[in-house]
């Protein structure tokens, strides 16, 4: 009997965001290895949501996602430091609006 080296195909990693309210973001919590969606929601349900506190999971294939680079900071971001009436420093919120 001839030894074949066996390759395995690793699964693809899945990134998992769960949403604990409705009316409230999604937030990363983690990765699964998945064979495809189905089951990553499957695994992602039984590894971050245990005491059932979700209301929505999401899962995304890892390879999906573009990512900044953080040398490139300056580039990016720069330009809103030079805007601050973007930011409400300058403006008078009322107590009533509560947390924005």
């Amino acid at each position: 009997m001839r030894a074949e080296a066996m390759t395995e195909t690793p699964m693809p990693l899945w990134e998992v965001f769960i949403r604990n309210r409705s009316g409230m973001p999604h937030k990363h919590c983690g990765s699964v290895h998945a064979a495809d969606a189905t089951m990553a929601l499957q695994a992602a349900r039984d590894v971050y949501t245990r005491r059932g506190e979700s209301v929505s999971i999401w899962v995304i294939p890892s390879h999906a996602i573009t990512a900044s680079d953080p040398g490139d900071k300056d580039l990016l971001f720069e330009p809103t430091a030079s805007k601050p009436y973007r930011h409400p420093t300058f403006y008078t919120v009322p107590d009533e609006v509560g947390h924005m």
